[in-house]
This record gives C-alpha cells, structure tokens and sequence, in this order.
C-alpha cells in the first residue's frame, strides 16, 4: 500500500451502524440531536473576536450554513469546496478514479475527506490573516505590529478549524445515522430559519420605518398609505410561494422506465428517473462558488489586493469587477421602485450574465456529479442487472440496459441541470424572502427528503405521524 493510501485510509471517521438498516425513530434521534448541536453550535461566538467583516455577507452565511462570528464560521464550504475541486480534477482526468470498484470509491472518499480537512485549515487562515475574522483590538486589515497579535490569530485559527472538523463529522453522522446529508440538512435549517425571521419579524430596528418581516411590513405600509413599500413586500411574498410551488413540481417530474423480473414471469417495476436527475447537488456546488468568489474577493481587498472586484465600503455589496456580475440584482424592487420596466441597461445585464453562470454551472456539475457519483447508464444498468431486471421483450444484456438509459440519463441531466440554474438565478432576481438559490435548495431537500422517509419507514413510524406523510 503506498503511503498516499496509508494516510486516507487511517483518517478519524464516524463508525457506520452495524445493522443493515435503521428505525425511523433511530435516525429521527439522530437527525434531531445534530440539528440541536448546530444551531448551539451557530451561537457560540469566537474567543478573542474583534472585527468581523463578513458579517454583512448574510446571503451567502445562509447558503454556506455558516453563522459568521461563531465557532462555525466555515459552515460546509471547505467540504464543498473539496467536492468541487475533486469532481473537476476527475472529471477533467488529471486525477482520475475508478468509482467502479469498492477500492476506487473508498479512495475517492478518503482524498475527498483529505481534501476537506486541509481547506478547513486553509479557509481559517485566511479569514483569519486577511482580516475576515481579526483578534480583538485589531480592527481594519491584519497587521502584526503587536507581539501578542500572532497568538491570538492562532486561537482563532484554532477555534474555526475545530468548527469546521465539527461540521465534518456532524456531516458523517447525518449521513450515516440520519436522514440525507449533513450538508443538507445545515443548508435548509439555515433557510429555514432565514425564512421565517424575513417573513415574520415584526420587531422594527432603530432608525427605520418598517419591521424587517415582510408580512407586518406589508400590513403596516398599507395603513400608512405606502404602495411602493406594500408592493415590494407582496412582490417577494409572491415570488417565494412561486418558486416553493415550481420547484415541487419540477421535483415530482420523473420518467419511468417499466422493467421486468427475469426470474419471475408477468412480474414488474416502473424505475423512476427523475427530471432533476441530480436534485440539488449542481446548484449547491454553484452558490458555493459564487460564495467563495465573493468571501475571496472581500478578503483580498482587505489585503489590498482586489483581484475578484471592489466592495462597497457602506452596503458591503460588489461594484465592480468579477464579483460584480456574480451579483444577482433585485430586478422586482427596482421596477417597482421606479415605476417602470426601463430601469436602464446595466441591471438586465448583470441579470442575464448572473443567469448564465448559474444555468452553465449547474448543467457542468450536474455532468461531473454524473460520472462521479454512480448516477451514469452503466453504474445504473449494473444496479438493475444485479436485482435481476430486465427490459421486457430484450434479452437480459447489461449493454442493451444500458443503451436504452443513455437515451434518457444524459437529456435528464442537462434538461435537471438548465430548470435548477434558471429557477435558482430567477428566485434571488425576483427578491424572494430569502436566499433564492437557498430557497430552492431547502425545498428540494424537505421534498427528497419526505420521498426518502416515505420510501423506506412508512411502516415503522408512528401511526399518526404516518398518516400525515400519506400512508
């Protein structure tokens, strides 16, 4: 074994259930004592913080399921950020594994792991040392003058890096002892929570007019006689139920490919193949980018070095540079604002280059997550075969198995990839309530997730409970 193997091999991971399957109230426990732990998790605030620039960069804390100023200022972006990096470099062949076997996936998972850990290191760092998250007493950009300042930075790094090991492991206890992915489940708790203080908020902050909540906002500017406010509020009120009811839609699209027991005559099964053939993965790893291009570009000119773009010293918003176009503008609020569809040249261009990037990125991830995840014809087709399926009327060949699902998983996959991007990018630029990339990502997550409890616990729930879910 060579010592690549010996190290990934030999990294901490949390143990896997020993039996085959678990009850529904055992993952239900589990799932819910993570989520306990990281919304405590989310509150713990940094020893030795002094300033913190990134809280203005609440959007993309949301998307990272991350609390920035908190011991998980990290969130899941350095394991996103690995997932991203690995799938390019195997899906461009510079490093390329064999997914087919056991020993190919547990490598993969290992260097995946690897990979993780050392961007957890390297994300704290640089929050830490451009001055993201400065020691206290230091505000502004980094400097070192004191000679007790490298020590405190040390405890930050410290602090972050064990919140981000954190994250990681909670990730793997999700993903083994509860329902779906930690990843997740961190992202739609964090859009959830968004969700319901932007809608429901009434607690009007000192120096403005309105509560932070949309529905008494709304209620409010209609008794003071504000139309302009009143639309605004019911614009992004409209735009969130809109988008929940087209992603659940979309979400339940599938293709069913009738296939048949070899062993068993006049026996079969439909096997479904859903329109977002790779749910909210593409999408995920998109808002991830665009995060880490925006933490980045921030980070860099405080470091003086603006090579992503220029921030706004007040809004903390992008104003130029890459970062600019990554931006998605509220195209609702401006027109209604301005009363108008002519609001100038600038905003529909930022929108259209902001659409094209997240429809591009996903229809890219969607591929990669493809070829790297088992979802490709002949993993599929050696999964039917391996049941004992067959297509009727066709002999039982692995090849003509595969054959035929070629002619659906690859328009699935760009068709799923286009209809998430453009549904993502067209959220945050209709002003939903929250997050539209988080948005849709949480609403994809509940609806796969019930279909995953229904799927496999609908006997072994609580009768009531399995009565609300329909069975």
């Amino acid at each position: 074994m060579s010592l690549w193997q010996t190290i990934i091999s030999n990294l901490p991971e949390v143990e896997g259930p020993t039996q085959k399957s678990l009850s529904f109230r055992e993952k239900l426990k589990w799932t819910a004592i993570i989520l306990v732990i990281f919304f405590v998790l989310g509150i713990m605030p940094l020893f030795g913080l002094g300033t913190n620039a990134l809280q203005r960069f609440e959007t993309l804390s949301i998307i990272l399921g991350a609390e920035f100023g908190s011991i998980i200022s990290l969130g899941i972006g350095p394991i996103v950020t690995a997932s991203i990096v690995l799938q390019l470099l195997n899906g461009s062949g510079i490093w390329k594994f064999n997914l087919q076997t056991p020993e190919g996936k547990k490598s993969f998972q290992g260097t995946q792991k690897f990979l993780s850990l050392f961007f957890i290191l390297f994300e704290a760092s640089i929050y830490v040392f451009l001055g993201g998250l400065s020691p206290d007493g230091f505000g502004g950009v980094v400097t070192r003058a004191h000679p007790a300042f490298f020590p405190l930075e040390l405890v930050l790094i410290f602090q972050l890096f064990l919140g981000g090991l954190l994250v990681l492991f909670m990730d793997e206890v999700v993903s083994k002892w509860g329902f779906g992915s930690g990843i997740s489940l961190f992202i739609a708790a964090n859009v959830s929570k968004s969700l319901f203080l932007r809608a429901f908020n009434w607690i009007v902050p000192q120096g403005t007019s309105y509560p932070p909540g949309a529905i008494p906002a709304f209620f409010q500017s209609l008794v003071n006689g504000d139309v302009t406010t009143a639309l605004i509020m019911i614009s992004a009120i409209l735009s969130t139920i809109l988008v929940f009811v087209i992603a659940v839609y979309a979400q339940s699209m599938k293709v069913e490919i009738p296939l048949s027991f070899g062993m068993i005559r006049g026996h079969g099964i439909r096997w479904p193949l859903s329109f977002m053939y790779t749910s909210n993965i593409p999408v995920i790893l998109v808002a991830a980018l665009i995060a880490n291009f925006q933490l980045w570009g921030r980070l860099l000119q405080n470091a003086g070095y603006p090579l992503f773009g220029v921030f706004s010293s007040s809004t903390g918003q992008p104003i130029s540079g890459f970062v600019y176009w990554l931006q998605g503008p509220n195209l609702m609020q401006s027109i209604i604002q301005q009363h108008t569809l002519f609001i100038g040249g600038a905003p529909y261009l930022q929108a259209l280059v902001f659409m094209l990037f997240f429809v591009i990125g996903s229809v890219v991830f969607s591929i990669f997550w493809v070829q790297t995840s088992g979802m490709d014809a002949k993993s599929q087709a050696q999964q039917m075969i391996s049941s004992g399926l067959q297509i009727p009327g066709f002999r039982k060949d692995e090849r003509v198995l595969e054959r035929l699902l070629t002619r659906y998983i690859w328009p699935l996959t760009i068709m799923g990839g286009i209809a998430i991007g453009f549904l993502a990018a067209l959220a945050d630029l209709t002003g939903a309530l929250t997050s539209g990339t988080g948005l849709l990502l949480t609403v994809m997550i509940v609806y796969r997730l019930y279909e995953d409890i229904a799927k496999q616990h609908m006997m072994d729930m609580n009768p009531m409970l399995r009565k609300f879910m329909g069975g």
